[in-house]
C-alpha cells in the first residue's frame, strides 16, 4: 500500500496521518479476542495499572500468530517504508489496553525523547503506528495528538517515575501549553480498524478512562535499520534488538488466519 502525495505532505506537515477503517472487521475481530488472552496471562511482558488493570502487553508478535502477521502486513509496513525511505525493524510492538473505568493517563510526551534517551536511537527516524481494535472515541481517553509539534525537535523532559505504573519522560506544562497554542489539539477518532501514523517527535498524551467503553490500541513503532538503537537499556522485550529488516506477509495473511480461527472454534 503506498501513500498519495497529498498524505505524504499531510504528514510532513502535521506530523501524523490517520486513515479510517483500514483494517477489515473480521481481521480487527481475531486481534480483539487474542488481545484480551494476553491480558489474562501472567507474563513479564504484560504491564498492569496500579490498580491492577492491564495498561501494556509488549512483544505480542513474538507469542501471538495474530499479531505476528500484523507486524509484517504491508498496509503498515509500505507506508512507512516510503516515509522514511529506507527498510524497517521492529523497535517495539505493543498493546495498550485503556481498560473501561479504571484506563489511566499518559503523561504529555514525545517518543523519541525515550528512544533517544534509554535506548540509544541515533535520529528520530522511527515512527509509532496506532491501530484501534475499539472504537476510539471523544470521551474514552483518545490519543491527544499536538498538531506541527514535531518540527521543534527533542524537547527537555523529566523521567517521571510516579504518576503512572510506566516510567515515561514526560514535559512541563510550560512547554506543552506554549506547543499547544501554535498548534491546538487533534484527537484523531474512529470505527476499529482505523490506522493512525505520527512522527517520533509529535508531542501526544492520553487522558483516563472512566466510561464503560475500553480503548485497545495496538502500537508498532518502526525504526529505519540504519538507524538501529546503539545503548539499550530496557529489557528485550520493551526495545528489541533484532535489527533484521521486516518481510511483509501476503495482504489478505491476517484475514485468512481469522477466518481459520473462526472456524476452528465453530
Amino acid at each position: 500500500m503506498k501513500l498519495t502525495p497529498q498524505q505524504i505532505a499531510h504528514f510532513r506537515t502535521e506530523g501524523y496521518l490517520f486513515l479510517p477503517e483500514l483494517f477489515t472487521a473480521e481481521e480487527v475481530a481475531v486481534m480483539r479476542t487474542e488481545a484480551e488472552a494476553i491480558y489474562a496471562q501472567h507474563r513479564p511482558e504484560i504491564w498492569r495499572e496500579k490498580s491492577g488493570a492491564p495498561r501494556t502487553a509488549f512483544a505480542a508478535h513474538k507469542y501471538n500468530e495474530a499479531f505476528r502477521l500484523l507486524a509484517a502486513h504491508p498496509r503498515m509496513i509500505e507506508p512507512v517504508e516510503q516515509l522514511l525511505e529506507d527498510r524497517l525493524y521492529m523497535h517495539q510492538f505493543k498493546i495498550n489496553a485503556k481498560s473501561a473505568f479504571t484506563g489511566d493517563v499518559w503523561q504529555w510526551h514525545q517518543d523519541y525523547g525515550t528512544w533517544a534517551r534509554d535506548d540509544g536511537m541515533p535520529e528520530a527516524r522511527a515512527m509509532n503506528i496506532a491501530v484501534f481494535l475499539d472504537e476510539v472515541m471523544p470521551i474514552n481517553g483518545p490519543l491527544m495528538l499536538v498538531p506541527r509539534s514535531h518540527t521543534g525537535g527533542t524537547l527537555d523532559a523529566r523521567h517521571d517515575l510516579e504518576t503512572t505504573s510506566y516510567p515515561l519522560w514526560t514535559l512541563d506544562e510550560a512547554t506543552v501549553t506554549r506547543l499547544v497554542e501554535q498548534g491546538g489539539i487533534a484527537t484523531p477518532t474512529g470505527k476499529p480498524g482505523g490506522l493512525l501514523m505520527f512522527h517520533g517527535n509529535l508531542v501526544h498524551g492520553s487522558a483516563g478512562n472512566i466510561t464503560p467503553y475500553p480503548r485497545k490500541i495496538v502500537y508498532l513503532t518502526l525504526n529505519a535499520v540504519s538507524n538501529y538503537i546503539r545503548t539499550p537499556t530496557r529489557a528485550e522485550f520493551i526495545a528489541h534488538t533484532d535489527f533484521t529488516p521486516i518481510e511483509t506477509v501476503p495482504d489478505d495473511a491476517l484475514a485468512q488466519f481469522a477466518r481459520s480461527y473462526r472456524a476452528a472454534a465453530e
